[in-house]
Protein backbone atom coordinates (compact mmCIF):
# COMPACT_ATOMS: atom_id res chain seq x y z
CA UNK A 1 0.00 0.00 0.00
CA UNK A 2 2.64 2.53 0.62
CA UNK A 3 4.79 2.18 -2.29
CA UNK A 4 1.39 3.05 -3.90
CA UNK A 5 1.45 6.49 -2.14
CA UNK A 6 5.09 6.78 -2.76
CA UNK A 7 4.06 7.08 -6.37
CA UNK A 8 1.89 9.73 -6.13
CA UNK A 9 4.55 11.63 -4.28
CA UNK A 10 6.84 12.54 -6.29
CA UNK A 11 3.94 14.97 -8.40
CA UNK A 12 3.79 16.68 -4.53
CA UNK A 13 5.99 19.30 -3.41
CA UNK A 14 7.12 18.66 0.07
CA UNK A 15 4.42 21.35 1.83
CA UNK A 16 5.63 22.28 5.34
CA UNK A 17 1.87 23.19 6.78
CA UNK A 18 -1.39 22.98 5.77
CA UNK A 19 -2.68 26.48 6.57
CA UNK A 20 -4.87 27.39 3.40
CA UNK A 21 -5.17 26.06 -0.19
CA UNK A 22 -3.92 29.43 -1.51
CA UNK A 23 -0.33 27.82 -2.45
CA UNK A 24 -1.42 24.27 -2.94
CA UNK A 25 -1.64 23.93 -7.32
CA UNK A 26 -3.82 21.78 -8.69
CA UNK A 27 -1.76 19.34 -9.69
CA UNK A 28 -0.94 19.19 -5.80
CA UNK A 29 -4.75 18.51 -4.91
CA UNK A 30 -5.06 15.99 -7.36
CA UNK A 31 -2.26 14.07 -5.97
CA UNK A 32 -3.62 13.84 -2.51
CA UNK A 33 -6.98 12.70 -4.06
CA UNK A 34 -4.74 9.80 -5.94
CA UNK A 35 -3.53 9.30 -2.43
CA UNK A 36 -6.96 9.72 -0.54
CA UNK A 37 -7.99 6.84 -2.68
CA UNK A 38 -5.21 4.10 -1.35
CA UNK A 39 -5.90 5.21 1.78
CA UNK A 40 -9.55 4.64 1.13
CA UNK A 41 -8.50 1.25 0.37
CA UNK A 42 -7.03 0.76 3.79
CA UNK A 43 -10.33 1.96 5.70
CA UNK A 44 -12.33 -1.05 3.49
CA UNK A 45 -9.68 -3.79 4.95
CA UNK A 46 -11.16 -6.43 7.78
CA UNK A 47 -8.22 -5.09 9.89
CA UNK A 48 -7.97 -0.86 9.08
CA UNK A 49 -4.72 0.01 9.99
CA UNK A 50 -1.06 0.62 8.34
CA UNK A 51 2.13 0.84 10.19
CA UNK A 52 2.63 4.18 7.50
CA UNK A 53 2.89 6.85 10.86
CA UNK A 54 4.42 4.49 13.45
CA UNK A 55 6.45 6.47 15.54
CA UNK A 56 4.88 9.75 14.94
CA UNK A 57 2.75 12.18 17.36
CA UNK A 58 -0.41 13.79 16.36
CA UNK A 59 -1.68 16.60 18.57
CA UNK A 60 -5.84 17.33 18.53
CA UNK A 61 -5.38 20.94 19.59
CA UNK A 62 -8.92 22.63 20.02
CA UNK A 63 -10.10 25.57 21.32
CA UNK A 64 -13.80 25.17 19.20
CA UNK A 65 -16.28 22.63 19.70
CA UNK A 66 -16.10 19.82 16.65
CA UNK A 67 -17.35 16.41 16.22
CA UNK A 68 -17.03 16.06 12.72
CA UNK A 69 -13.68 17.27 11.99
CA UNK A 70 -11.89 16.05 15.62
CA UNK A 71 -13.22 12.58 15.27
CA UNK A 72 -12.13 12.11 11.47
CA UNK A 73 -8.67 13.15 12.39
CA UNK A 74 -7.94 11.19 15.35
CA UNK A 75 -9.77 8.64 13.37
CA UNK A 76 -7.02 9.24 9.91
CA UNK A 77 -4.06 9.54 12.99
CA UNK A 78 -4.69 6.01 14.50
CA UNK A 79 -5.44 3.82 11.42
CA UNK A 80 -2.38 4.57 10.32
CA UNK A 81 -0.62 4.01 13.69
CA UNK A 82 0.53 7.57 14.89
CA UNK A 83 0.07 7.83 18.65
CA UNK A 84 -2.58 11.17 19.23
CA UNK A 85 -2.54 13.45 22.22
CA UNK A 86 -5.92 15.79 22.70
CA UNK A 87 -6.48 19.29 23.65
CA UNK A 88 -9.48 21.02 24.90
CA UNK A 89 -9.73 24.68 26.10
CA UNK A 90 -12.81 23.82 28.18
CA UNK A 91 -11.50 22.87 31.79
CA UNK A 92 -7.58 23.31 30.59
CA UNK A 93 -5.45 25.91 32.22
CA UNK A 94 -6.02 28.59 29.60
CA UNK A 95 -9.43 28.53 31.90
CA UNK A 96 -6.91 29.53 34.72
CA UNK A 97 -5.45 32.43 32.29
CA UNK A 98 -2.76 30.82 30.48
CA UNK A 99 -1.72 32.45 27.28
CA UNK A 100 -1.91 30.58 23.85
CA UNK A 101 2.02 30.88 23.63
CA UNK A 102 2.30 29.08 26.78
CA UNK A 103 -0.21 26.44 26.42
CA UNK A 104 1.47 25.39 22.97
CA UNK A 105 5.34 24.95 24.65
CA UNK A 106 3.47 23.26 27.45
CA UNK A 107 2.36 20.69 24.50
CA UNK A 108 5.42 21.19 22.61
CA UNK A 109 7.54 19.16 25.83
CA UNK A 110 4.98 16.03 24.68
CA UNK A 111 6.86 16.05 21.34
CA UNK A 112 4.22 16.09 18.82
CA UNK A 113 5.13 16.07 15.16
CA UNK A 114 2.06 17.56 13.97
CA UNK A 115 -0.43 19.64 15.37
CA UNK A 116 -4.29 19.77 14.35
CA UNK A 117 -5.56 22.95 15.22
CA UNK A 118 -9.70 24.45 15.31
CA UNK A 119 -10.02 28.15 16.63
CA UNK A 120 -12.30 30.52 16.63
CA UNK A 121 -10.12 33.74 15.52
CA UNK A 122 -8.64 33.80 12.35
CA UNK A 123 -5.35 33.22 11.83
CA UNK A 124 -4.59 31.57 14.40
CA UNK A 125 -2.40 28.55 12.97
CA UNK A 126 -0.32 30.33 11.23
CA UNK A 127 0.38 32.11 14.65
CA UNK A 128 1.14 29.21 16.35
CA UNK A 129 3.43 27.90 12.89
CA UNK A 130 5.67 30.48 14.36
CA UNK A 131 6.20 29.21 17.73
CA UNK A 132 6.56 25.78 17.27
CA UNK A 133 8.71 23.03 14.66
CA UNK A 134 5.64 21.21 14.61
CA UNK A 135 3.70 20.57 11.45
CA UNK A 136 0.35 22.72 11.73
CA UNK A 137 -2.87 21.77 9.78
CA UNK A 138 -5.93 24.15 10.10
CA UNK A 139 -8.74 22.43 11.21
CA UNK A 140 -10.51 25.93 10.64
CA UNK A 141 -10.26 29.24 11.41
CA UNK A 142 -12.57 32.03 12.36
CA UNK A 143 -14.85 32.49 8.85
CA UNK A 144 -11.16 32.54 7.30
CA UNK A 145 -10.63 28.73 6.01
CA UNK A 146 -11.11 25.23 6.56
CA UNK A 147 -8.85 23.82 3.89
CA UNK A 148 -9.56 19.83 4.59
CA UNK A 149 -13.02 20.34 4.83
CA UNK A 150 -12.91 22.35 1.23
CA UNK A 151 -10.76 18.91 0.29
CA UNK A 152 -13.16 16.34 1.03
CA UNK A 153 -15.83 18.09 -0.09
CA UNK A 154 -14.12 18.31 -3.68
CA UNK A 155 -12.26 14.76 -3.69
CA UNK A 156 -16.48 13.25 -2.37
CA UNK A 157 -17.60 15.32 -5.84
CA UNK A 158 -15.05 13.64 -8.09
CA UNK A 159 -15.71 10.08 -6.59
CA UNK A 160 -19.70 10.12 -6.51
CA UNK A 161 -20.55 12.53 -9.66
CA UNK A 162 -21.92 10.15 -12.85
CA UNK A 163 -19.10 10.33 -15.44
CA UNK A 164 -16.42 12.84 -13.78
CA UNK A 165 -14.29 13.61 -16.34
CA UNK A 166 -12.78 16.90 -14.33
CA UNK A 167 -13.79 20.02 -12.63
CA UNK A 168 -13.53 22.33 -15.72
CA UNK A 169 -17.04 22.54 -17.25
CA UNK A 170 -18.16 21.50 -13.35
CA UNK A 171 -20.22 24.20 -11.63
CA UNK A 172 -20.98 24.31 -7.51
CA UNK A 173 -23.63 25.84 -5.76
CA UNK A 174 -23.07 27.31 -2.24
CA UNK A 175 -26.18 28.43 -0.81
CA UNK A 176 -26.10 30.14 2.60
CA UNK A 177 -24.72 32.70 4.73
CA UNK A 178 -21.41 32.71 2.99
CA UNK A 179 -19.79 35.71 5.15
CA UNK A 180 -19.53 33.58 8.38
CA UNK A 181 -18.83 30.55 6.67
CA UNK A 182 -15.41 29.49 5.89
CA UNK A 183 -16.35 26.18 4.07
CA UNK A 184 -17.82 28.13 1.48
CA UNK A 185 -14.12 30.40 1.81
CA UNK A 186 -12.53 27.29 1.23
CA UNK A 187 -14.35 25.29 -1.12
CA UNK A 188 -14.74 28.85 -2.99
CA UNK A 189 -11.38 28.85 -3.48
CA UNK A 190 -10.48 25.39 -4.33
CA UNK A 191 -12.72 24.62 -6.60
CA UNK A 192 -11.79 27.78 -9.03
CA UNK A 193 -8.17 26.29 -8.42
CA UNK A 194 -9.52 23.14 -9.93
CA UNK A 195 -11.05 24.89 -12.99
CA UNK A 196 -14.81 24.84 -12.15
CA UNK A 197 -17.37 27.54 -11.71
CA UNK A 198 -18.83 28.62 -8.04
CA UNK A 199 -21.91 30.34 -7.54
CA UNK A 200 -22.64 32.11 -3.92
CA UNK A 201 -26.41 32.99 -3.09
CA UNK A 202 -28.10 33.82 0.31
CA UNK A 203 -29.71 37.25 1.77
CA UNK A 204 -27.16 40.26 0.64
CA UNK A 205 -26.14 41.07 4.01
CA UNK A 206 -24.18 37.84 4.38
CA UNK A 207 -23.07 37.80 1.08
CA UNK A 208 -20.15 39.95 0.73
CA UNK A 209 -19.62 41.13 -2.66
CA UNK A 210 -15.68 41.36 -2.57
CA UNK A 211 -15.77 37.33 -2.80
CA UNK A 212 -16.96 37.65 -6.52
CA UNK A 213 -14.16 37.52 -8.77
CA UNK A 214 -13.10 35.46 -12.07
CA UNK A 215 -14.80 31.73 -11.90
CA UNK A 216 -17.19 33.29 -8.64
CA UNK A 217 -20.67 34.50 -8.89
CA UNK A 218 -22.73 36.09 -6.64
CA UNK A 219 -26.65 36.09 -6.87
CA UNK A 220 -29.77 36.59 -3.87
CA UNK A 221 -31.77 34.38 -6.42
CA UNK A 222 -31.76 30.70 -5.46
CA UNK A 223 -32.73 29.40 -8.69
CA UNK A 224 -30.41 31.96 -10.54
CA UNK A 225 -28.14 30.28 -8.42
CA UNK A 226 -28.59 26.95 -8.61
CA UNK A 227 -29.33 26.30 -12.12
CA UNK A 228 -26.90 23.85 -13.88
CA UNK A 229 -25.20 23.20 -10.82
CA UNK A 230 -23.39 19.74 -10.99
CA UNK A 231 -23.25 20.01 -6.81
CA UNK A 232 -25.55 21.87 -4.50
CA UNK A 233 -24.12 22.50 -0.92
CA UNK A 234 -26.12 24.56 1.62
CA UNK A 235 -24.66 26.13 4.76
CA UNK A 236 -26.27 25.88 8.56
CA UNK A 237 -28.40 28.47 9.20
CA UNK A 238 -26.85 30.51 12.55
CA UNK A 239 -29.89 31.75 14.68
CA UNK A 240 -27.44 33.80 15.85
CA UNK A 241 -26.89 36.27 12.90
CA UNK A 242 -30.89 36.11 13.19
CA UNK A 243 -30.77 37.74 16.45
CA UNK A 244 -28.24 40.13 15.10
CA UNK A 245 -30.68 41.25 12.39
CA UNK A 246 -28.20 39.39 9.57
CA UNK A 247 -30.87 37.43 8.26
CA UNK A 248 -34.00 37.35 7.86
CA UNK A 249 -37.22 35.04 10.22
CA UNK A 250 -36.75 31.38 10.14
CA UNK A 251 -40.06 31.22 7.64
CA UNK A 252 -38.74 34.36 5.25
CA UNK A 253 -35.24 32.48 4.86
CA UNK A 254 -37.25 28.77 4.31
CA UNK A 255 -39.33 30.32 1.76
CA UNK A 256 -36.63 32.44 -0.21
CA UNK A 257 -33.55 30.29 0.08
CA UNK A 258 -34.30 26.69 1.57
CA UNK A 259 -32.80 23.77 -1.13
CA UNK A 260 -36.04 22.31 -1.86
CA UNK A 261 -36.80 19.96 -4.78
CA UNK A 262 -38.57 22.79 -7.05
CA UNK A 263 -35.65 24.50 -6.74
CA UNK A 264 -33.18 21.29 -7.28
CA UNK A 265 -35.15 20.65 -10.36
CA UNK A 266 -32.92 23.80 -11.98
CA UNK A 267 -29.67 21.97 -11.53
CA UNK A 268 -27.54 19.59 -13.56
CA UNK A 269 -29.83 16.41 -13.95
CA UNK A 270 -27.38 14.32 -11.53
CA UNK A 271 -26.46 16.94 -9.35
CA UNK A 272 -25.10 16.37 -5.69
CA UNK A 273 -26.33 17.37 -2.84
CA UNK A 274 -23.67 18.73 -0.29
CA UNK A 275 -23.64 20.01 3.00
CA UNK A 276 -20.27 20.36 5.54
CA UNK A 277 -22.99 19.67 8.44
CA UNK A 278 -24.60 19.90 11.16
CA UNK A 279 -28.06 20.15 9.47
CA UNK A 280 -30.73 22.13 10.48
CA UNK A 281 -33.42 19.83 9.01
CA UNK A 282 -35.82 21.41 6.53
CA UNK A 283 -34.74 25.05 7.17
CA UNK A 284 -31.75 25.48 4.64
CA UNK A 285 -32.35 21.99 3.09
CA UNK A 286 -35.80 20.11 3.03
CA UNK A 287 -35.32 16.57 5.05
CA UNK A 288 -36.24 14.79 1.99
CA UNK A 289 -33.42 16.27 -0.18
CA UNK A 290 -31.10 15.55 2.97
CA UNK A 291 -32.40 11.89 2.61
CA UNK A 292 -32.37 11.73 -1.20
CA UNK A 293 -30.11 9.15 -3.00
CA UNK A 294 -28.57 12.50 -4.40
CA UNK A 295 -27.76 13.51 -1.34
CA UNK A 296 -23.55 12.73 -0.20
CA UNK A 297 -24.05 14.17 3.06
CA UNK A 298 -23.29 10.81 4.99
CA UNK A 299 -20.36 9.95 2.31
CA UNK A 300 -19.02 13.69 3.09
CA UNK A 301 -17.99 12.50 6.40
CA UNK A 302 -16.93 9.20 5.52
CA UNK A 303 -14.71 10.56 3.12
CA UNK A 304 -12.95 12.47 5.80
CA UNK A 305 -11.12 9.86 7.06
CA UNK A 306 -9.55 8.87 4.32
CA UNK A 307 -8.54 12.04 2.88
CA UNK A 308 -7.50 13.74 6.17
CA UNK A 309 -5.14 10.20 6.25
CA UNK A 310 -3.52 11.53 3.25
CA UNK A 311 -2.97 15.15 4.69
CA UNK A 312 -1.46 13.90 7.42
CA UNK A 313 0.79 11.37 5.45
CA UNK A 314 2.17 13.84 2.94
CA UNK A 315 2.92 16.18 5.29
CA UNK A 316 4.66 13.82 8.06
CA UNK A 317 6.31 11.85 5.45
CA UNK A 318 7.12 14.22 3.20
CA UNK A 319 9.11 16.18 6.55
CA UNK A 320 11.46 13.06 6.99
Amino acid sequence: MMSTVAATETTLTKKRHLLDLQDWSAEEILALFDTSDVMAQVMQRTIKKVPALQGFTVGTLFFENSTRTRLSFERAARAQSADVISFAAGGSSMSKGESLKDTLKTIDAMQSDLYVVRHAVAGVPYQLAKWTDAIIVNAGDGRRAHPTQALLDAYTFSREFNGFDGFKGKKLAIIGDVLHSRVARSNMTLWSKLGAEVSLCGPSTVLPKELEFAGVAISDNIFEAVEGAHAVMTLRLQKERMQAGLLPSIAEYQTRYQLSEAVMRLAHPEALIMHPGPINRDVEIAGVLADSERSVIEKQVANGVPVRMAVLYTLLVGKK
